[in-house]
Parts: C-alpha cells; structure tokens; sequence
C-alpha cells in the first residue's frame, strides 16, 4: 500500500533551490580560486540557468545531480609542482582531478563517507570534496584518514559553510599560495626558516577555503593608507 507523501509548496521548494543555487556558486567560485577549470559562464551562471539545468520538474533539486568533477588549470599544475633535488630531479605536480560529490541525506554517518572515499580511490581522484547538509561528527570523518596514507586529500563542507563566500567580505584580505619556488625565494631573501613565520591554521576559514595544508606559505595583501597595499606572510600549520 502506497502512502502519499506531503506535499511540498512551491514556496519552500523555491527558497530550497534558490539555496542550493548561493551554495554551488560559491563553491564555483572556491573551485576557480584554487585554481581548477571553471569557465566565465559557469562562474556567472543564474538562478533560471541553474534551475534550467538541475531541476527536473517542479520539486526541490535532487543533490546527487550536482556531482561534478573539475580538472586543475595550468598555472595550478606548475604553482604545485615541488622543486626539483638531487634525490627527485623531475617532480610530478600534485594537482589533480578535483571530485565533488553532494550528499543528499542528513545526517551524515560512517556509511555516506565511506563510501565517499570508496569512490574517491576506485576512480583514482587525486582530490575530492563533499558537501553535506549537516557537519559530519568526528566518528564519521575517521573514515577519510586511510586516504591520506594513499595521498587523496579528502575534504567536507556543510552547506552552511558555502552560503556565502568568506573571501568577498570586506575586511577579509587577499590570500595568495605561494609555490614551492615562491617559499624558497622568501626564506632565502630574509634567511629564515619556515617555522620562524608568523602562522595560521589549517582549519581557519579562508585557509579551509583555499584548501591550504600544513606546510604551505600564504601572501596576505592588505589594504594600507600610506602604502597602498602590504604583504605579509604565513605558514600553515
């Protein structure tokens, strides 16, 4: 016997899409910013132009249509390219294939994240990100750490997280990642070590933003009345 299912107002449906449309553009955005392949037309893309083509009917989206994968530009293949050493004289960059996947159910156990990463090292993507509705508790996201051992940087996001893009708001400066040639020339030029710069951490919200793991050096451009503009540095620990 069939039970008939409440029925949803086109109100709510409308404000849920809606939703869905502010998340997927800033992680669009996130995405270009990293430095992965998001044409201008994607980047730009509408409300109408997204309900045209995610929305099947007249209910809310469904979120597994948003599964996506973005492959690295250039600029982002030769910015992650490790310098070349005696011991590794030809380095391979570590940009890769960037996985998205949307999780449509909440909340979200060890099974959907198990099976996240199953699918992440079956299909040999070198990165991957899930959105979910809820955070993940820490029970569920112990399920990534076998990844890391393979080198696939898993990432989650909850929707909130995405609902408006950190980096636009005002009083939030420029962050830049330096390559690994870019670091090098920085500590040389002031003679110091990476541990000696001022820090900042992995899980901070723009850091998280950009993706930036532990050992990286960020440029931080500021606005300066006198001067311009400044730059001081960081290093993700």
């Amino acid at each position: 016997m069939e039970v008939d299912r409440p029925a949803v107002s086109n109100d709510k449906v409308d404000a849920e899409n809606t939703r869905l449309w502010r998340i997927s553009k800033t992680l669009l955005e996130l995405l270009a910013d990293r430095g992965y392949q998001v044409s201008e037309s994607e980047l730009n893309r509408g409300l109408s132009e997204f309900l045209g083509k995610y929305q099947a009917g007249a209910d809310v989206i469904d979120r597994r249509r948003l599964t996506q994968f973005f492959n690295p530009t250039p600029e982002m293949i030769t910015r992650d390219t490790p310098r070349p050493t005696k011991k590794n004289p030809n380095p391979k960059s570590t940009a890769g294939t960037m996985y998205v996947e949307f999780c449509p159910e909440a909340p979200v156990g060890i099974k959907h994240i198990r099976a996240f990463a199953q699918n992440l090292d079956q299909q040999n993507y070198s990165n991957g990100i899930l959105i979910t509705k809820v955070s993940p508790n820490a029970a569920a996201l112990r399920a990534l750490e076998p990844l890391a051992e393979r080198g696939i940087t898993a990432e989650t996001f909850s929707e909130g997280d995405l609902l408006v893009n950190i980096t636009k708001h005002e009083l939030v400066p420029k962050h830049v990642l330096l390559s690994d040639q870019e670091k090098k020339v920085l500590l040389d030029r002031y003679r110091l070590k990476e541990t000696q710069l001022p820090r900042i951490q992995a899980v901070d919200p723009v850091a998280k933003y950009l993706g930036l793991k532990k050992g990286n050096v960020v440029k931080i451009i500021r606005k300066s009345e006198t001067a311009g503009r400044y730059a001081s540095y960081r290093w993700v620990y």
